[in-house]
């Protein structure tokens, strides 16, 4: 197992590597300069289409030397690729007197919470309703189930989280619209929201293979020896059903633990999610590149910890590799 677990970890390395790598060049084959944008100088968006560009021609020069914009292109992937390994992500060129270590320090915690609540929640309604789904098929309960994922897959995020905060919260008021930290009840709705896709998903993935596992002949052998029950769904169904689970939900939980920038803008939960979408927009490099690094680090992490979970669950896996 620890050698398995070895070769799994070292494979993440060029993982990362080539992801870094895509990323830089497809941005800077976007084009344009990020000091040329208004919110470099802290104007908004408004004022920057009224007063157009304020900033003199040697300012832009100088930033430009300053940050090496002006450096040949492979240069400026090895010095990035220096920083990245100095743990440096390097300055903010939207957001003034930030560097990207600190949006990341600040504002990543927000969306990591929020994403782990999201996973809590995907689990614990995900795991009992694929069971009982399986256990008994075709019953009230399964139809409305897999009535209730068919529209958790379909219905859009930014769609659920407007009608749970008209419902939950503006008719029935019973929790807050928006917000976050000050009262665990602003971490319901949004955490609820972002755990409907996943929840589902583990439900339909988890019923599918209860139900194969459940009428596989090794199942049918610990019943003929007299074993009870629950030892047979829990051990032996359970275990074999969940690999195929474990493994296509993984990158999906990994996704919820960056949070939603789509969710925490509907419930302005301060994440990373608008430092994003600003920086897109002003094509601020190192914010794109230092927030999808964040992004893909926690995804290769969950594809590991989901590999890992596989070979646990089924020992051919270790032997094989």
């Amino acid at each position: 197992m620890l050698r398995y677990a070895v070769g799994r970890i070292l494979w993440t390395i060029p993982t990362l590597l080539v992801v870094v790598t895509l990323l830089f060049f497809m941005l800077r084959a976007i084009g344009g300069s990020p000091l040329r944008h208004g919110p470099f100088l802290g104007l908004s968006a408004a004022a920057w289409v009224k007063y157009g560009d304020p900033q003199p021609e040697s300012i832009a020069s100088n930033m430009t030397r300053k940050y090496a914009l002006d450096e040949p292109w492979w240069k400026q992937y090895l010095y990035y690729l220096e920083g990245i390994a100095r743990l440096d992500l390097g300055p903010s060129f939207t957001f003034k007197n930030r560097t990207v270590n600190e949006i990341v320090r600040e504002q990543a915690p927000v969306s990591l919470e929020l994403g782990a609540l999201a996973v809590l929640w995907a689990i614990a309604i995900g795991l009992p309703a694929g069971m009982l789904c399986a256990l008994r098929p075709n019953s009230t309960f399964d139809v409305v189930a897999r009535l209730v994922t068919g529209v958790g897959v379909a219905v859009p995020a930014f769609l659920v989280a407007t009608m749970l905060i008209y419902v939950v919260s503006l008719r029935l008021g019973w929790l807050p619209t928006s917000g976050w930290g000050a009262s665990w009840r602003q971490a319901v709705l949004p955490s609820l929201t972002l755990a409907l896709l996943p929840a589902a998903w583990i439900t339909r993935l988890l019923r599918a293979s209860m139900l194969e596992a459940l009428g596989s002949e090794y199942v049918r052998a610990a019943r003929a020896r007299g074993l009870r029950r629950t030892r047979v769904v829990g051990v032996h169904a359970l275990r074999n059903a969940a690999v195929p689970a474990v493994t296509a939900t993984a990158p999906l939980l990994g996704l919820l633990l960056t949070g939603s920038f789509v969710v925490e803008a509907v419930f302005g939960i301060p994440g990373i999610g608008r430092y994003f979408v600003a920086s897109v927009a002003a094509r601020d490099y190192p914010v794109v590149m230092g927030l999808t690094l964040l992004l893909t680090i926690v995804i290769v992490l969950a594809n590991l910890v989901a590999d890992l979970l596989h070979g646990v669950l089924d020992p051919r896996v270790r032997e094989a590799r």
